[in-house]
């Protein structure tokens, strides 16, 4: 089974370019199950809308995860229950709406296990990360509950999102960061069988600062004229990884950064 998860999308160039290309990348990477970070992807840059989410899925998105600025638009508030596709941190506070882990079948039939989860360092309050993924381990296992688990912990360190890893090696098939929309060049395989990547990248105009205007962006580290960030205009990279797992374990087989246009393009 071969999953592709793309990173943070960023604003309207970002969704364009998920609308425009998705669908050509399943087909030619024989994707089979697809997640995508959407906490971005409001013309604004942050949160996500009604109907983004469901253009994003009706153009071959299977989950769509999340972080810290899922709840800037007011309107998920009220739809994010209807649509348990559409996850919220789990180690967020339980009252919120929302859940936090769903199980989706992939176009071959096998249950694919998608566990959103949020840093504690340098991020918005939430319930310590460790205790709930002991947590959720004592209640879901690999090839038990699900056959494979992939997780997106969305955070600002490199080195909590490596602890993570490490703490799901041999727990989970694939482990990614996000929030950072950076890309990082560690796609590996851990000794117990776990797929991980620091951080996926976004997919956005890489011709800015993470995604948002750069002379405006700029000009707020100056102190000088400037007003709320906005995201950048140009055109779009796709970033995110491509894992192959073993359908009998649920463990990785291979991984792979993929980036496609934009300034960042690594594909042929």
């Amino acid at each position: 089974m071969r999953i592709l998860f793309l990173g943070d999308v960023v604003g309207q160039t970002g969704c364009n370019a998920i609308k425009k290309n998705l669908q050509k990348i399943i087909k030619q990477e024989n994707i089979d199950f697809t997640i995508v970070n959407g906490e971005n992807a409001a013309d604004e840059g942050v949160g996500i809308t009604q109907n983004i989410l469901e253009e994003f899925l009706s153009c071959g998105v299977d989950v769509i995860t999340s972080g810290n600025h899922i709840w800037d638009q007011k309107e998920t508030y009220n739809f994010i229950t209807k649509n348990p596709k559409l996850l919220r941190p789990l180690n967020m506070d339980n009252s919120l709406p929302g859940k936090g882990f769903v199980i989706s079948n992939s176009r071959k039939g096998l249950k694919v296990g998608v566990l959103n989860l949020m840093g504690n360092v340098f991020m918005k309050k939430c319930d310590d990360l460790f205790t709930a993924l002991k947590s959720f381990l004592e209640n879901n296992k690999l090839k038990k509950n699900y056959d494979c688990l992939v997780v997106d912990i969305h955070g600002e360190i490199t080195s909590e999102k490596m602890a993570v890893g490490h703490f799901l090696d041999g727990k989970a098939s694939l482990v990614v960061g996000t929030h950072t929309h950076v890309p990082t060049n560690d796609a590996r395989i851990l000794k117990g069988g776990t797929g991980y990547i620091t951080d996926a990248g976004m997919c956005g105009d890489y011709d800015s600062v993470i995604g948002m205007d750069k002379n405006n962006s700029i000009n707020r580290f100056l102190k000088e004229d400037s007003i709320k960030h906005f995201p950048s205009k140009g055109e779009a990279s796709i970033s995110g990884v491509i894992v192959e797992i073993y359908e009998e374990t649920g463990f990785a087989k291979n991984i792979k950064s993929f980036i496609m246009g934009g300034v960042l393009n690594n594909t042929k």
